[in-house]
């Protein structure tokens, strides 16, 4: 593998923790900014580019408590200006059912991807998500019940991961 195939590796996986990140901390900029203007979205329940995916995805997380993705293994596939890519994902949900109960959504699943290189930048021409499995149990928070000082995360831009002069304090 030469350099310049590793470097491009590198920067399609870095579109997928951005992804993540924009998700998470609920941050439409960071969100779109990993698509190319006239990308592609499928997810079973939306298809559509990648404005309407952002709306859809900021409106869907914004009544959540909590979100949380993780990364599993990101297998690419390069092909010159345009590559292929396979990423697994966890996403962890606290959400409120219709009787008002919290509940914890754990979704598992791959992004089936096709990124292509525009004036020298890797950014998502279309992402499919494939849902593997899932599960829906009561919410369980004995950890911050008795941990009340803990550290949380929050939205953008109340997050400490959005404010670099506060981590550089540290």
């Amino acid at each position: 593998m030469t350099i310049e195939e590793l470097l491009a590796k590198q920067e399609i996986s870095e579109l997928s923790g951005t992804y993540m990140r924009g998700l998470d901390r609920l941050d439409p900029t960071c969100l779109r900014g990993v698509f190319h203007e006239d990308a592609t979205t499928d997810y079973g329940f939306f298809q559509g580019g990648p404005d309407a995916f952002v709306d859809m995805a900021m409106g869907a997380l914004k009544d959540h408590d909590d979100n949380h993705h993780m990364l599993g293994q990101i297998n690419i596939t390069l092909d010159g200006d345009i590559a292929f890519g396979e990423v697994y994902f966890q996403a962890f949900h606290r959400v409120t059912n219709a009787t008002g109960e919290k509940e914890d959504l754990f979704i598992s699943g791959r992004y089936v991807d096709r990124y292509e290189r525009r004036d020298g930048t890797w950014k998502i021409a279309h992402r499919s998500e494939v849902n593997d499995w899932a599960r829906t149990e009561p919410a369980a928070d004995v950890y911050f019940q008795s941990n009340t000082r803990s550290l949380r995360g929050a939205r953008h831009p109340q997050d400490l991961s959005c404010d670099l002069d506060a981590i550089r304090r540290r």
